[in-house]
């Protein structure tokens, strides 16, 4: 095996290039927030579809993100120490995340009011003017900057010394503490939705979301510390997978139940007491466990090998989930006289969009000063 695992390099490749498809499926009329609509959420089949494709990835890709960001960092901190460890954080995640807030959001928000006809200069003075936060989809950096300084506070407050913990391999724990936890991250989320629901930001943050961000952040700290990722196999997967399995049509025919008792546009799944809000706080962990070890397993088991290509676009991942915002929204707006079924034009952005953002992310990385932030 090789002495890196190239398999999590190129996991996060995939999941970086499905957060760009997810967004685009906004785009095209499934519900989420993103910063330009060709297409609002309504009852036509291809809205439904791609908001079951966005509820789906919901669901775990983002968390996985957080337990892989996780999994990295007692080994970073162990070999940097402190001071520069969250050094390192302010620039890999700081400074993309004020970017984003100072030039790639307001310029985000300009190109769509200027297609509209309402102006690209004018749109960004207002923005500047009355100092609006617009971090977008960097809200994960600027989240995993605050994780990280919480693991720091906790290390150095209740948590063993800076080369005081080596990795102790050991069991993968079995189905019931799977179980546990996902119930427990279930019971949190609807706790927390009662009063922050899904769908609604504070300071760019979706809180609602955050009980499987949180618990997927410090299990990938006891992976690594534990050695969990490559000791998971199949066995222990596979009740996971095949719920997964079952799990899933179960969103769909929850989405149609709403529509036939309530009426489109009226059942709640993002907060309170209703069933449709209890359901769709435990499906999500149920989904996820058995999504993300499945990518764990394929990836482990067949992307392990070295490969030109692959390395490439590793190395591009990062500074293009910082730049496809702009980068969606350009290519949206060009396709936008061009009379297609919604499906199609999601498809086709999609496929653009995700090759002029590794494109446009391949000179980023070879610049002397942007290398070491991207």
């Amino acid at each position: 095996m090789p002495a890196r695992d190239l398999w999590i390099d190129r996991l996060r490749s995939a999941m970086t290039a499905l957060v760009l498809l997810h967004h685009t499926a906004i785009t095209y009329g499934a519900v989420g927030g993103w910063f330009y609509n060709e297409l609002h959420p309504s009852g036509a089949a291809s809205s439904l579809l791609l908001t079951l494709f966005c509820a789906t990835n919901q669901s775990y890709f983002m968390g996985f993100f957080f337990l892989l960001a996780g999994y990295f960092t007692p080994g970073s901190l162990e070999r940097k120490g402190y001071a520069r460890f969250l050094g390192d954080r302010f620039l890999r995640l700081g400074v993309p995340l004020l970017a984003f807030v100072l030039v790639l959001g307001p310029l985000t928000v300009a190109m769509v009011t200027a297609a509209e006809g309402r102006g690209f200069w004018p749109t960004t003075a207002y923005l500047w003017n009355h100092k609006l936060y617009l971090n977008g989809p960097l809200w994960f950096a600027q989240v995993l900057l605050l994780f990280s300084l919480a693991y720091c506070g906790w290390r150095r407050w209740f948590g063993a010394p800076l080369a005081g913990v080596t990795r102790d391999p050991r069991a993968v724990p079995g189905f019931a503490r799977w179980l546990a936890s996902a119930s427990a991250v279930g019971v949190v989320a609807l706790a927390i939705r009662q009063f922050v629901p899904t769908g609604r930001n504070i300071a760019g943050m979706q809180i609602g979301y955050f009980s499987s961000y949180v618990f997927l952040f410090a299990l990938g700290i006891a992976a690594w510390r534990y050695d969990w990722l490559r000791q998971l196999r199949w066995a222990q997967a596979r009740p996971w997978i095949l719920g997964l399995a079952l799990t899933w049509p179960m969103m769909p025919a929850a989405i149609l139940l709403a529509r036939a008792l309530y009426g489109p546009g009226v059942s709640n799944f993002s907060g309170g007491h209703s069933w449709p809000a209890i359901f769709y706080a435990f499906w999500e962990p149920l989904l996820a466990w058995g999504a993300i070890a499945a990518w764990i397993l394929v990836f482990r088991a067949r992307m392990n090998i070295p490969s030109r290509v692959w390395d490439w676009l590793n190395r591009r991942a990062y500074a293009v989930y910082i730049i496809h915002p702009p980068v969606l929204v350009g290519v949206s707006l060009l396709l936008h006289p061009w009379i297609a079924p919604a499906l199609v034009k999601f498809v086709a952005t999609g496929v653009l969009t995700c090759s002029t953002a590794w494109l446009l992310a391949d000179p980023l990385v070879r610049l002397p000063g942007l290398r070491r932030v991207v």
